[in-house]
């Protein structure tokens, strides 16, 4: 099935639903920040069909989200490493563990915990105001249009978000 493309909305959640949005990318990712780089290593881990990997492997690379680097030439092999803007999704990452281990939790419970290594503790990171350091939430934050907006869309996301 082919997906509709969200990279022309004038939404930056569509945009980021069309480079990150399909099935398993976001695992792909996941694994990557746990350390993966080797396609074998994906595939081993997530079970999806070659061809699946393949495609989101090369999506992601094209988006600069993961680098193509060689390790072997004969025959050729690469590994996948996080880019900037692929390490910039980690936000995204922990807040769907912290979403899911809440909403959806397996039987026995979370499957992993996050330890920060600074202290050694188990964490549950929130999302900060870096102006005044208070926590951001859907209760105590809107969205406001900008010059890059389109009025009715704007006034659509700003009525949804508040």
């Amino acid at each position: 099935m082919q997906l509709t493309s969200l990279a022309e909305w004038n939404c930056s959640v569509a945009r980021t639903l069309d480079v990150v949005g399909e099935w398993w990318t976001l695992l792909i990712i996941r694994d990557a920040f746990r350390g993966t780089t080797r396609f074998d290593d994906f595939h081993a881990s997530l079970g999806m069909a070659r061809s699946v990997l393949t495609a989101r492997l090369r999506k992601l690379t094209e988006q600069g989200v993961l680098e193509r680097k060689a390790y072997s030439e004969h025959p050729p092999r690469y590994e996948y490493h996080l880019t900037d803007k692929g390490r910039a999704l980690y936000p995204i990452i922990v807040s769907m563990l912290q979403w899911g281990d809440a909403w959806a939790q397996a039987p026995g419970g979370p499957p992993v915990v996050l330890v920060h290594d600074t202290c050694g503790q188990v964490t549950h990171p929130v999302l900060m105001c870096p102006h005044c350091g208070t926590e951001v939430s859907a209760a105590n934050a809107h969205s406001e249009p900008r010059p890059g907006s389109v009025p009715s869309v704007a006034a659509q996301d700003a009525a949804s978000l508040a």
